[in-house]
């Protein structure tokens, strides 16, 4: 009787780990990934050391920028089945983003060994050796990526970041997206401590000279909110604009704006009821590629006699619009300049400065305070 009892306890946890795990799964597919952390815990809970709770709960906290917790607990599912493919590649990202590119390598090329045809895992490989300094294999890893059934939007991007040929216009959304996503919870420190980041206080520093205050001013592109404590006490009202949903999950925590809203800058732009007198972009458009629709979005939203200021990265002689292997675009100053005239801005102030650094290499920048006629 006890044996019987003691058996339909094991297969009633059993069960109950089991649906925690299909919740999670749900979760998961929808992009509810804290609920999803949650769930596959649970399940774990009931039924430690299994490798699938393991591996999921993994992949889980990868998506909500926990890379060592992630890399531990696929470790853990590795020691169990060390040609788990899935594990296998999630451990690779995780370790990519903690820095650790070789290892993150060795991961991978098993995963390849064992699924040759995995686009997504060519994809990962020739990020990691883009990384590395190896870029002709990370070429032709993409272009095994490509053929292999990968995003050929993101793959073809990352092909035109490494050769110089057809590079798009803009980057994908899905990969600013998932990278300021993933970035959300370390970009603060990293941006200021290791690439001695000041583009904000650069952009501020110029307002202030103006001795102007704003009634209502847009920070473009807010990111964690840097800029926000830096303009707060030059506006009356403080609104922000970001693609990223963890981006604004910080920003609006951080208790400074009126409204953070989650959205594409330039469909912000063009679709708001809203005027300002303040727009300003630190270090955005870098990720934005081709600066006709926001320059066009915010003529339309800023009022006359009102500031447009940002940086970019200053493009290679001869260039108006680069895609660099860094995966971020660099403009020239006579294309600032070109649209500036073509959507009616005056240039009141511009100034060179390093926006950041790359390998402990400082990245020239082009900063510009504009009026709106």
């Amino acid at each position: 009787m006890i044996a019987a009892t003691s058996t339909r306890a094991v297969m009633g946890s059993f069960e109950q780990a089991r649906e925690f795990f299909m919740q999670g799964l749900g979760h998961y597919q929808a992009g509810r990934y804290g609920l999803a952390e949650q769930n596959f815990a649970a399940s774990l809970s009931l039924a430690p050391g299994r490798v699938s709770a393991l591996t999921n709960l993994g992949a889980a906290r990868l998506k909500l920028g926990k890379f060592q917790e992630a890399a531990d607990l696929l470790q853990e599912a590795l020691a169990q089945e060390p040609d788990n493919v899935e594990a296998l590649c999630h451990r690779a990202a995780a370790l990519a983003e903690l820095g650790q590119q070789p290892q993150a390598l060795a991961c991978v090329e098993r995963a390849l060994a064992l699924a040759p045809a995995l686009g997504a895992a060519w994809s990962l490989r020739g990020n990691l050796l883009k990384d590395l300094g190896r870029i002709d294999d990370a070429i032709v890893s993409f272009r095994n990526a490509i053929a292999r059934g990968a995003d050929n939007e993101l793959n073809r991007y990352y092909l035109a970041a490494l050769t110089g040929n057809d590079a798009p216009e803009a980057a994908p959304r899905q990969y600013v997206e998932s990278l300021f996503d993933g970035y959300a919870d370390g970009f603060e420190q990293h941006l200021v401590d290791v690439l001695k980041y000041r583009a904000p206080q650069v952009l501020v520093e110029g307002l202030e000279r103006t001795g102007r205050r704003f009634a209502r001013a847009l920070d473009l592109g807010c990111g964690t909110g840097l800029c926000g404590p830096l303009l707060r006490p030059l506006a009356s009202a403080l609104d922000a604009v970001d693609l990223s949903a963890n981006m604004v999950r910080r920003a609006t925590a951080l208790g400074v704006y009126d409204e953070v809203l989650q959205a594409d800058l330039a469909q912000y732009l063009a679709g708001t009821t809203r005027r300002y007198d303040l727009v300003l972009a630190a270090d955005v458009f870098i990720y934005v590629g081709a600066l006709e629709a926001v320059f066009e979005g915010v003529a339309r939203v800023l009022e006359p006699g009102g500031v447009f200021c940002f940086s970019v990265e200053a493009a290679p002689p001869g260039q108006h619009l680069a895609l660099r292997p860094s995966l971020r675009y660099a403009h020239s100053r006579g294309y600032i300049e070109q649209l500036a005239a073509r959507h009616g801005f005056a240039i009141d102030a511009g100034s060179t400065h390093p926006i950041r650094e790359d390998q402990r290499v400082p990245i020239e920048g082009l900063y510009f305070w504009l009026t709106a006629r």
